[in-house]
This record gives C-alpha cells, structure tokens and sequence, in this order.
C-alpha cells in the first residue's frame, strides 16, 4: 500500500485530539509537516527527509502497522489490545505518553440500584436467562477486550452487540442492557443516565508511540524514533 524501502511512512492520527497530541509532538522537535492539498490531505511530509505521513484512523494505525506499510505509528493502547493477538505480535510500544489517558469500563443504567459490582452484574445476568429466556446484551466497539474481561471475572451469560455509533445512548433505544465504552472523564456517562461499576474498569489506555516489527531494521528508523520519544 505505502511501501518503499527508502521511505518511512508515519501513521499518525487522522482526526480529533489525539491528531493535535500528536502533531504537538513533531512540532516540538521542528519537524514541520508539509501538505500539498491542505488541512484535509491524507499525506504530509518532511522536507529535506525520507520521512512520509499518513493520516489514518487511529484503528487503521494498528493494522497498517502490522501489514509493515508504515513502519511507525501513533495509536492507543485499547486499539492494539483490542486488536486480533497476531496482529499485536507484529507491533512493538516503544513509548507511552501523558495524552490521550482514558479508561475502558462497564457501564449500567443509573436506575439499576441494587448492581454494584461484577458480582451483581453476574446475577442479572443469570436472572435474564433465566425468566426472560434471553442473555444481557453489552454494546460495545472493544468485544474482544469485553469478552476476555467478563470471562475472567466468571460472567457468562452475555451477548456482545457491536455498537457503531454513540454507544452510551444503547441502553435507552433497547438495542442493549449495559455497556462498555471507553471514558477519560465520565461527563458523557453521567450526561446519559450511566455509571461505571465499582470493579468494572476494563483497561487503562493513553497514547503511543509504536514499531512495526517488520521495520524494526530500516535504515534511519533508531535515528527518527529516537527523536520523536525524546523529552
């Protein structure tokens, strides 16, 4: 897709904070970044280097990092976890930065008083199957994060509902009962009628910086790497 043996394509997010974090970082280190067609070109580059920028969706970064067509990327934590295991294999976390911090949790609906805990949660869960004759459903756009999370804490009796929009707003257009999201300061689960249970936190996530294992011996990599994840 990307690939040139003397070119080092950098993902770097295409949108939202996580873009401008990101950007800051290049700035800092006088790496202006040049783009032919404007604020919305999807390529940049360096001037007087062999370094080429892709802006990406911060999920697509994971994937082209393990297919080696951009041989560094910038991206979150819960995306590459989230990823499939042999994608994550292909990818190395060389430096992790104070942006981008947010939490992976479970939610409920507020009115759920009596469900505190995993515990609860797993007695809902048995009731459901039991008089309704349907599982809990969760809303989520991290199943497999979820999936291993209620596994490990014993709670079973759950169908994951892959959520494609705003996924807080599941519980009340009935498509699911909970959900897990991904929150840095809880204001949008409050906003809409949800808590976090008190042991639901899933996986602390910020941003990184991350290798292609494929690149990991390309000529100049060390040297850009390394001045991107100096202070």
């Amino acid at each position: 897709m990307f690939m040139n043996k003397n070119i080092i394509n950098i993902g770097v997010p295409s949108k939202g904070r996580l873009k401008i974090d990101t950007l800051n970082i290049f700035k800092k280190k006088n790496l202006k970044i040049y783009s032919e067609r404007g604020e919305r070109d999807l390529f940049g580059f360096i001037k007087k280097s062999n370094i080429k920028i892709i802006y990406l969706h911060a999920r697509e970064c994971i994937e082209q990092l393990s297919l080696g067509n951009i041989d560094i990327g910038f991206s979150g934590i819960d995306l590459l976890k989230e990823s499939e295991i042999n994608i994550q294999k292909k990818i190395k976390i060389f430096k992790k930065y104070e942006f981008g911090k947010a939490n992976l949790v479970l939610a409920i609906p507020d009115p759920w008083i009596d469900v505190q805990t995993l515990l609860d949660l797993d007695e809902v869960a048995d009731e459901f199957k039991k008089k309704k004759k349907k599982l809990l459903r969760v809303a989520t756009k991290y199943p497999n994060l979820t999936r291993q999370f209620l596994y490990s804490k014993g709670v079973t009796q759950f169908q994951l509902v892959k959520s494609l929009g705003s996924t807080e707003v599941a519980p009340f257009t009935g498509t699911a009962e909970i959900i897990s999201d991904i929150t840095s300061t809880g204001t949008t689960l409050k906003a809409n009628n949800l808590r976090v249970l008190k042991d639901g936190e899933i996986l602390k996530s910020q941003a990184c910086l991350m290798i292609s294992k494929l690149s990991s011996r390309k000529s100049g990599i060390k040297k850009i790497i390394n001045l991107l994840s100096k202070k």
